[in-house]
């Protein structure tokens, strides 16, 4: 129960506007934590009995997310985590490749293929960098 509570306070200290608390099946999780965040007004949803990819999504953005930012990222307190997060998620939704998709980003769509040699040797692709130098985002120049 002092988890709870602690996790409670942290997100009201953050300013959050949560509604919704994403958890398994664990049985780690009992009614009286359930019910501390009915009561704080968080809305307790519960994974899918048996669909085992219903986690791995999320945990493959959390290595993600791990691997390519916090890695490399001296983190200096909540606000500047907060602000790396916004970032870092911004990006990983409209600007880096994903495999899956192939190599377009979740929000922005592939552009068109240039297969005209002459437009292909005469291309300024412009870099921007993110967060210090952590992230690099790559565009066509106007």
């Amino acid at each position: 129960m002092q988890l709870s509570r602690n996790l409670l306070m942290d997100l009201e200290d953050a300013g959050s506007r949560a509604k919704f608390l994403i958890r398994d099946r664990d049985s780690k999780f009992t009614a009286a934590f359930d019910a501390l965040l009915a009561d704080a007004g968080l809305k307790v949803v519960t994974t899918g009995i048996q669909i085992p990819r219903m986690n791995s999504l999320m945990e493959r953005w959390i290595q993600t997310c791990q691997r390519e930012l916090l890695d490399r990222t001296l983190i200096w307190n909540q606000s500047h985590l907060l602000y790396a997060l916004r970032e870092f998620e911004s990006f990983y939704n409209e600007h880096r490749p994903h495999r899956t998709l192939t190599q377009a980003a979740p929000l922005r769509p592939l552009p068109k293929p240039i297969n005209v040699p002459a437009h292909i040797r005469h291309l300024d692709v412009r870099r921007r960098d993110q967060l210090g130098g952590t992230l690099h985002e790559y565009r066509h120049a106007a």
